[in-house]
């Protein structure tokens, strides 16, 4: 396992799909440095950068880069092959994978939505984004490595579900924001550094166990896909 993860890690970093990763927490952190040396009230602006930036668009559109390519780009490039002639079970390959992907989501939006945290508020605050983006990096892992497996188009699948589903329809049908994994990370980080800057319908206990549901739902869906694929990378 610990041969694939590397091998993962380093095709990852060695694309150029790595450097779109780059831009969107500078922005966030640029954004709340800018507000706070502005003296601009975090009342006014921290939902929108933390929130709105952060949470909405920086931690799932990482999510989607990186869990659509851990292995969906080895099977639009036709590298998969090697992995799939080796004597492994699937999920020798899937776990590390999303392992890595998981590893590289929650590291490069936690590290900014913290010190958008502290700006905006507190230590306390910083830590509980970092923490919940954390896990709902996993679960968005989870659920794009899924599509990649499942569809030839996972990001076109993935922009649907973030900015239709959760952006949109989370905004006006309060009924959907339950299925929404933007809303139990808020849900989460609330109960860890409860504040009036972050806002949801969703209690703690149903964010826990959905969370839980589909990061463990999804990575038995992508082994079991990886399970149909034949050694020419395509499902038989």
């Amino acid at each position: 396992m610990s041969t694939v993860s590397w091998i993962t890690a380093r095709g990852l970093f060695g694309r150029r799909r790595f450097l779109m990763l780059l831009p969107l927490p500078a922005v966030l952190v640029l954004l709340a440095v800018l507000c706070r040396s502005l003296g601009v009230d975090p009342g006014e602006w921290a939902s929108p950068v933390l929130v709105g930036l952060g949470l909405a668009v920086v931690l799932p559109v990482v999510a989607l880069i990186v869990g659509t390519g851990v292995l969906g780009a080895e099977i639009d490039d036709g590298t998969v092959v090697h992995i799939l002639t080796k004597p492994l079970p699937r999920w020798q390959i899937v776990l590390p994978k999303l392992a890595v992907a998981a590893g590289v989501s929650a590291v490069t939006v936690a590290v900014p939505l913290y010190v958008a945290g502290v700006l905006a508020d507190s230590v306390r605050l910083g830590l509980a984004l970092a923490a919940a983006s954390a896990l709902g990096a996993l679960a968005y892992s989870a659920l794009f490595l899924a599509l990649s497996l499942v569809t030839r188009r996972p990001v076109l699948l993935g922009l649907v579900y973030v900015l239709i589903w959760e952006g949109l329809l989370g905004n006006f049908v309060s009924g959907t924001r339950v299925l929404s994994i933007q809303q139990w990370v808020i849900a989460l980080a609330d109960r860890m550094a409860p504040t009036a800057l972050l806002s949801t319908t969703v209690s703690v206990p149903v964010a826990v166990v959905l969370i839980a549901l589909v990061s463990v739902g999804f990575t038995v869906l992508a082994i079991d896909r990886l399970r149909s694929f034949s050694v020419a990378g395509e499902t038989s």
